[in-house]
């Protein structure tokens, strides 16, 4: 069987597929932090949706990046798992060319 990661390495040799990623990257790296912020404060879905007042099938849409969540419900995420929310913006690597 394949690997996701061989995948990944074989597919981006093809630029368009190189820009579609680039483009998600901001939503798969929110996925990955809050299913870190999860594990981290040794929680299930199941856990952690209790502790938000929600159902463990909306932070499975959450932790897919199949939903966008709302700063509120980010700040929900941040109080269930003991951690403090912060978001920024950093500069943008300018591409010669």
């Amino acid at each position: 069987m394949t690997e996701i990661s061989e995948l990944h390495r074989e597919w981006s040799a093809d630029p368009k597929y190189r820009e579609a990623y680039e483009h998600l990257a901001p939503e798969f790296a929110l996925a990955r932090t809050l299913i870190e912020a999860r594990r981290d404060a040794g929680l299930t879905q199941a856990q952690l949706a209790d502790r938000m007042g929600t159902t463990q099938s909306v932070v499975a849409r959450l932790e897919s990046g199949r939903i966008t969540p709302s700063t509120r419900t980010l700040e929900k995420v941040a109080m269930a798992t003991g951690t403090r929310l912060r978001i920024g913006f950093e500069r943008m690597k300018m591409q010669s060319g």
